[in-house]
């Protein structure tokens, strides 16, 4: 078999996979002359339903509601979704083809011939709430890092180059490299969704199946149908659809740097005097504010959503239920309302600095990053400078319990 189709003979089933680069001419003509020569009972397709409603709806970006995305804490999953299908639609202005072209066309064979295709994806805001939950605040910071670097980068890459990810030892490479930076997220982007889509291609209807999916899932995907096939493995996924919830020792290091903030607070009042608690509250509140102002002021925001940030920032900085940049990004929404030109041009200006500042859906999207980094900022600084105010009187504490 080629590098990009294997077929399978699997208890009295053939299942055709055929594994594709999202952005590649020969993998939509491989794909159509695949199903029109086949005429398979079912065409399985690595799409999830949101996705697929999004590809029948080209027009569905008018309809983001920004302040409710913001309200149900899904502005970084946003992002990170806007970003990388930024990325991909960019490959594709080379060739002339956009991301998922070869689904499409897929779906379409399927139709002309009047077979059922079914979507075997996980959905997507299912996998990037996954991958985030699941890494570390390290893990996170590389995450974040990663996202910002494909969003500015203008590399242009040839067709020959989007052709070469199909190839095995290509794909090996990638797949290795974002192990080793990232092994969290490839065990949750690659790993776990070779298991999905492998479980619902099996579950797919027919004796003949033609499964059309990224080059990279291909091995893991193969692998995991043999592994059914045997009865080695189940097709229930229902463990990987969840979102992690956290440990109790998490959600306990989570209140560690609240409590230990008002504690040290309350130690100044105690072994210092009022002057002192009073002074350490203030040195909490300003570099907050300070900080977290200044972030939603680097990021162009309205006035009003600057001081929403500065007067937030101290109280949200406590809780770890609730964000500044909530609170700043919604007021940002608010007072410059995004309009539909904004919308229909989201995903070319992700992909520029002057287009985040342009955009009015973006300039939300970085008031909400800008400040809640500021913030983050305003807490490490805050402590160790509460701390040294504190220091001179537990030192004399110290001294008077020797005596």
């Amino acid at each position: 078999m080629s590098g990009t189709k294997q077929v399978l003979e699997l208890n009295g089933r053939k299942i055709i996979l055929i594994g594709t680069a999202h952005v590649s001419k020969e993998s939509i003509e491989e794909v159509e002359k695949e199903i029109n020569e086949t005429k398979p009972d079912c065409v399985a397709i690595e799409l999830d339903q949101k996705r697929y409603d999004a590809m029948m709806d080209p027009e569905s970006w008018k309809k983001l509601d920004v302040i409710q995305v913001l309200k149900n804490k899904q502005g970084f999953l946003m992002l990170a979704n806007l970003v990388l299908g930024s990325f991909q639609r960019r490959m594709g202005q080379n060739v002339g083809v956009k991301p998922g072209d070869e689904m499409m066309a897929a779906i379409n064979c399927a139709k002309a011939l009047n077979i059922p295709f079914t979507l075997v994806d996980r959905p997507i805001q299912v996998t990037l709430r996954r991958a985030w939950a699941k890494n570390s605040f390290w893990g996170k910071c590389k995450l974040l890092a990663s996202l910002v670097a494909s969003a500015f980068d203008d590399e242009e890459i040839s067709e020959e180059q989007i052709e070469a990810l199909k190839k095995e030892n290509e794909m090996d490479t990638m797949m290795k490299d974002l192990s080793d930076y990232l092994p969290k997220v490839k065990e949750v982007l690659i790993d776990e969704r070779d298991i999905y889509l492998a479980s619902h291609i099996w579950e797919s209807k027919g004796d003949t199946v033609v499964a059309v999916l990224g080059a990279g899932h291909l091995p893991g995907v193969q692998a995991h149908l043999e592994k059914i096939a045997k009865e080695n493995a189940s097709t229930d996924t229902t463990e990987i659809e969840s979102i992690p919830k956290g440990s109790v020792g998490s959600k306990i290091a989570a209140w560690i740097i609240p409590v230990l903030i008002i504690a040290l607070i309350v130690l100044g009042f105690f072994m210092g005097n009022a002057k002192v608690g009073k002074d350490m509250i203030l040195d909490w509140v300003i570099w907050n504010a300070a900080l977290s102002g200044a972030g939603a002021l680097i990021a162009g925001g309205n006035p009003l959503a600057i001081l929403t940030a500065m007067v937030a920032a101290p109280i949200t900085s406590l809780n770890p239920l609730i964000g500044v940049g909530m609170f700043s990004g919604i007021v940002q929404a608010v007072m410059n309302k995004p309009k539909v030109s904004d919308m229909e041009t989201l995903q070319g200006d992700v992909s520029s600095l002057k287009g985040w500042y342009k955009n009015r859906v973006l300039r939300v999207f970085l008031v909400f990053i800008l400040s809640s980094l500021g913030s983050v900022a305003g807490t490490f600084i805050g402590i160790p400078t509460i701390v040294s105010e504190l220091t001179p009187h537990l030192k004399a504490w110290f001294e008077t319990l020797k005596k």
